[in-house]
């Protein structure tokens, strides 16, 4: 009797640790995500060619990389790790600024401020689709030469 309870007890244990590692793995930000330029609005223009995006989100961090094809054919690389603690992070890559802050909304939702000398230059406010298959993120700011960007980029997942 005390062997069996003692192997139900361990079952359960290890169901609910299975669970917990599933649901940390499952968050829906993470994955590799591809530019979908048919749903992409750019603001000024031009648009990207082409971004493949991987994003590991955990309960405290979020890790970016991003590579791609700007408008005008240039190679692009963005690469940051931040906590959602409201602190700055260095970011290399991004156009607006050299630092960044994040912060989680919800589970869906997370927000990224681009900032040069402490300045908040850019906002990037990623949704990712209630199945999990679409991530937009809006850009809202001015770009690196002043001017105002609202652009709405659209990823498909793979």
């Amino acid at each position: 009797m005390q062997l069996k309870r003692g192997v139900i007890v361990c079952a359960v244990l290890c169901a609910a640790f299975a669970l917990s590692v599933a649901a940390k793995a499952a968050d829906p930000q993470t994955g590799k995500w591809k530019f979908n330029a048919a749903k992409s609005v750019y603001n000024p223009g031009p648009a990207a060619k082409s971004i493949t995006l991987m994003v590991w989100a955990e309960e405290k961090s979020v890790k970016i990389h991003s590579e791609g094809i700007d408008g005008e054919g240039k190679p692009t690389k963005v690469d940051f790790t931040a906590n959602f603690d409201g602190k700055d992070y260095p970011a290399t890559g991004i156009a607006a600024g050299d630092m960044v802050s994040v912060e989680r909304v919800d589970s869906n939702t997370l927000r990224v401020s681009m900032k040069k000398g402490g300045q908040t230059l850019m906002t990037v406010t990623s949704v990712v689709s209630a199945d999990g298959k679409l991530r937009t993120s809006t850009f809202e700011g001015k770009d690196a030469e002043g001017h105002d960007v609202k652009n709405v980029v659209v990823y498909d997942k793979e």
